[in-house]
């Protein structure tokens, strides 16, 4: 189900309000500001006012050239080749393909934004020649620029109109630790706090591999990207999951590839896991276990046997494990993970809960239901206490405490866990996020299975 097909209250809205300033703004110029970080989405809307204001207004899709940005000789070059538009029929110019435009200078005098603000911000006098509405569209980061760098162009606004979506482009220069020391050379600090289009990041990447192969940060850059990209599609920002997937694995090959040849040894071992996971997600199994293992080796050397992060590679290797249905390695690791978190983090601590949830998992695959059932328990209780009732773990655990009630035939009890799971789902985590598909896909089983008990 697309996201224009099941628009929330506030996305109806917008969507409304542009639909009726369109239709008002007939016969005038008038500039109209659309914001949506997803492209796909964004598409969809536009599809969607195409067939809402046809026949009677006319749309006209357009996109900025790339090397010369200028929303004026976009829209002048439509024009002389379209009569319609041209002799003032009932239309409207929607243009995209801002978002392509680099944010970073990357070698050259002014970045591709600066060119577009330019452009906005000088030809603007030339604009009002232009009878009928122009939907800019733009992304929350050019938004945001648009405001300092064409303020002229700005204060002309008839209207913004913004489309929520968790799915993003742009990433938050605050999270961006490691690139701190290149973004300094371009006069960009940490606490500027500014956000950063992904492009961006992967051509500075790409210009740092072409200048300075053989510097050690890009282990660091890769590690770091590699990360940015394994939680946007843990945590439903990604606009294509199994892109970004692919993605993270590709920078963690070669951050790898760095990282075993030099004194690296626990960014290695971080690496390695993370590889593995994304591995294991895949059902790449054969893969990951030596990844898994190698991470294992290596943290029990460097950091003893009961650290925390070897607790963690016992607890990813046991998951291993359990998705093979090799239960009998699994069990002892688990127990093992188990026992180092509660002695080093607390009894109360998430990665305990973690702990709890992955030991009960492996109980309920084994039939073994009434031992299971307390970990859940205890797992739910520290993470609403620890992580709130609207953490997406929380879900996770209200999930698969419903999945073992289902499994015995506590389908009364099973539901509402379910139904709350899903709802903490869709609000944190989006509709299009796998977990959320799973919790839905297990609520409509149980009322299956709930219709063929009854009937």
């Amino acid at each position: 189900m697309s996201d224009v097909a099941a628009l929330d209250a506030e996305n109806l809205e917008a969507y409304e309000d542009l639909l009726v300033t369109i239709e008002a703004s007939q016969g005038f110029f008038s500039v109209l500001i659309a914001v949506c970080d997803n492209g796909q989405f964004r598409d969809e809307l536009i599809t969607r006012l195409e067939a809402d204001l046809q026949p009677d207004i006319r749309c006209h899709r357009l996109l900025l050239i790339r090397g010369e940005p200028s929303l004026k000789m976009t829209i002048l070059q439509r024009m002389q080749t379209d009569d319609y538009l041209r002799e003032g029929g009932r239309s409207v110019v929607m243009v995209t393909g801002a978002e392509q435009l680099y944010f970073l200078q990357l070698g050259e005098e002014k970045s591709e934004q600066d060119a577009f603000f330019g452009y906005l911000q000088w030809t603007r006098e030339a604009l009002p020649e232009f009878r009928f509405p122009i939907v800019l569209w733009v992304t929350t980061q050019l938004l945001t620029q648009m405001e300092r760098k064409a303020p002229d162009f700005w204060g002309w606004r008839k209207g913004v109109f913004r489309f929520e979506s968790r799915q993003t482009a742009a990433v938050k220069s605050a999270q961006l630790e490691s690139f701190q020391p290149i973004l300094a050379e371009m006069g960009l600090a940490i606490e500027d706090d500014i956000l950063l289009p992904l492009a961006d990041l992967q051509a500075l990447i790409a210009q740092t591999e072409q200048k300075r192969p053989d510097d050690p940060l890009l282990a660091t850059l890769y590690n770091q990207m590699g990360r940015l990209y394994a939680g946007r599609a843990e945590w439903g920002e990604a606009i294509d999951y199994q892109q970004e997937q692919e993605t993270a694995i590709g920078y963690f090959r070669k951050a790898i590839d760095l990282q075993g040849v030099s004194d690296q040894e626990e960014d290695f071992a971080n690496s390695l896991s993370w590889l593995a996971y994304l591995y294991r997600s895949q059902g790449r199994y054969a893969e990951a276990e030596p990844l898994y293992l190698q991470a294992l080796e290596i943290r029990q050397r460097q950091l003893g046997d009961d650290h925390p992060d070897v607790a963690t590679s016992l607890n990813n290797l046991a998951s291993l494990y359990k998705s093979q249905g090799r239960y009998p390695e699994a069990e002892p690791l688990y127990l093992q993970a188990l026992e180092i978190r509660q002695r080093q983090l607390g009894d109360d601590h998430p990665a305990v809960a973690t702990s709890l949830n992955n030991l009960a998992g492996l109980y309920k695959s084994q039939g073994r239901y009434p031992v299971a059932e307390p970990l859940y328990l205890q797992a739910l209780e520290i993470r609403q206490r620890q992580l709130g009732d609207d953490h997406p773990a929380v879900a996770t655990s209200l999930n698969n405490l419903a999945g073992l009630y289902e499994s015995q035939g506590r389908y009364p009890e099973a539901e509402p866990l379910y139904l709350q799971a899903l709802s903490i789902a869709l609000e944190k985590l989006g509709e299009t996020h796998p977990n959320t598909q799973t919790v839905r896909e297990n609520l409509e089983l149980l009322r299956q299975g709930m219709t063929q008990t009854t009937s």
